[in-house]
């Protein structure tokens, strides 16, 4: 019965995995569709939801759920445009989402690549320590993954950056509270 649970595991972390990818060709390949998840990404709702899928992800990391693992990180990436476009939007954030459009759009070299990299690196890292059920190595990760965020907009989009700041640390703090209160109840329920 374990070997068939962890093949359904294994089948349907595919599925999301396949998804994922897909949604970035389609997403990057796709002008039409580029820009209508800008747009909406214009909301900052979907800048305060999506650091808090690491939440389940590092849950389904430590209960060794690939397909809960998988099926998070295809929420962080298609979160942008699950709310509607906002009426009234802040000048930073109109700047900053431009800037990132750019980014994404222009010449990759070298060295974007090997940013862009950092992004399933980090994911790899974070699901390795909480699968190894490391909950203070895990927690550092997500720090690591918040201050990089923050000095990546801030160093390479200049004022317009800072518009992130509140959704990341906020996202931190919620993640941080949940890991502790979470690490808290795992030492009390092993005395």
């Amino acid at each position: 019965m374990k070997t068939q649970t962890r093949k359904t595991d294994i089948t349907i972390a595919s599925i999301f995995f396949v998804l994922t990818i897909s949604f970035i060709a389609i997403f990057m390949n796709t002008p039409v569709f580029f820009d209508w998840a800008f747009d909406r990404h214009q909301n900052q709702w979907s800048w305060y939801l999506r650091p808090l899928f690491l939440i389940p992800f590092c849950y389904f990391a430590y209960q060794k759920s690939l397909a809960g693992m998988m099926l998070s990180v295809f929420a962080v990436f298609t979160s942008m445009f699950w709310f509607p476009k906002p009426e009234i939007v802040d000048e930073n954030v109109i700047e900053f989402l431009a800037f990132e459009k750019d980014y994404l759009l222009g010449k990759w070299n070298s060295s974007k690549i090997l940013m862009a990299a950092t992004i399933p690196i980090s994911f790899f890292i974070l699901g390795l320590t909480f699968w190894k059920r490391s909950l203070p190595m895990g927690t550092g990760v997500i720090v690591l993954i918040a201050t990089g965020k923050i000095i990546w907009s801030i160093e390479n989009a200049g004022e317009s950056g800072k518009s992130i700041l509140i959704p990341a640390i906020l996202g931190l703090l919620i993640c941080g509270a949940i890991l502790l209160f979470g690490f808290y109840k795992l030492k009390k329920n092993k005395r």
